[in-house]
C-alpha cells in the first residue's frame, strides 16, 4: 500500500511537472506568436503607407529609368518645383526612346540655357490641369493643356492616342502610373505644339 502511495505520489509530482512545463511552453509560443502578428500588422501597415504615397510626379518620373531623359528636361526647364507642387497634374511622359526619336541634335539644342522658353513650352505641353486617368478618356476628346494648346484623344483597339498639333499621333504605352499630385501616362513619343 505504502508503495502504491509513493508511485502514485510520483505519478501525481511527474503530472504537476508536465503541466506546469507545458503551461509555460503555452505561454511562450502565445507570446511569440502575438509578436509575430505585431511584427508583421507593422510590416502590412508600413507597405500600405508606402503604397499609398507614391511620391510626387517628379518622384515617379525619377524613379522610372525610361524616364531620365524627361526628368533632365524638367531640370533644365525648371519645371521640377512646379511638378512637385500640390496639382493634381495629369503628365503625359514620353520616354527616353521618344527623345531619342527626334531629329538628331533637337534635344542637345532643347537643354541648351538659351532654349529654356522653348523647351518649357514643349513639356507644358505635355501637362494637364487635374486627374485624367484612362478610363476619363473619350474618343474625339479635346484636351486643353497647361501650355494652353490642345491635344485630341483617339481610342482604337483598346489603346489610348493623342494627336497634337503638327498632327502627330502618340500612344500611350502605359497608363494610370499614380502620383501623390496627380497621374502620369507614358507615352512613347513627344508631343509637339504649333
Amino acid at each position: 500500500m505504502e508503495s502504491n502511495n509513493k508511485l502514485m505520489g510520483i505519478v501525481a509530482a511527474a503530472v504537476a511537472v508536465l503541466v506546469v512545463v507545458g503551461g509555460a511552453l503555452w505561454f511562450m509560443n502565445r507570446d511569440m506568436e502575438t509578436e509575430e502578428t505585431e511584427s508583421t500588422n507593422q510590416s502590412q501597415q508600413e507597405d500600405q503607407v508606402e503604397q499609398k504615397t507614391p511620391g510626387s510626379i517628379v518622384t515617379v518620373a525619377s524613379e522610372t529609368p525610361s524616364l531620365s531623359t524627361l526628368v533632365t528636361a524638367l531640370q533644365a526647364a525648371s519645371l521640377v518645383e512646379t511638378l512637385q507642387g500640390t496639382g493634381p497634374f495629369t503628365v503625359f511622359a514620353p520616354t527616353n526612346d521618344a527623345f531619342a526619336a527626334l531629329p538628331e541634335g533637337t534635344l542637345d539644342s532643347l537643354l541648351l540655357p538659351e532654349n529654356v522658353e522653348q523647351l518649357k513650352s514643349i513639356l507644358t505641353y505635355h501637362v494637364v490641369s487635374g486627374k485624367v486617368l484612362a478610363q476619363d478618356l473619350t474618343d474625339g476628346q479635346v484636351i486643353t493643356t497647361v501650355q494652353g494648346e490642345k491635344l485630341t484623344v483617339s481610342l482604337m483597339d483598346g489603346n489610348a492616342y493623342l494627336t497634337d498639333a503638327t498632327g502627330n499621333k502618340v500612344m500611350v504605352e502605359t497608363a494610370d502610373v499614380d502620383a501623390d499630385n496627380g497621374v502620369v501616362h507614358v507615352i512613347n513619343s513627344v508631343l509637339l505644339p504649333s
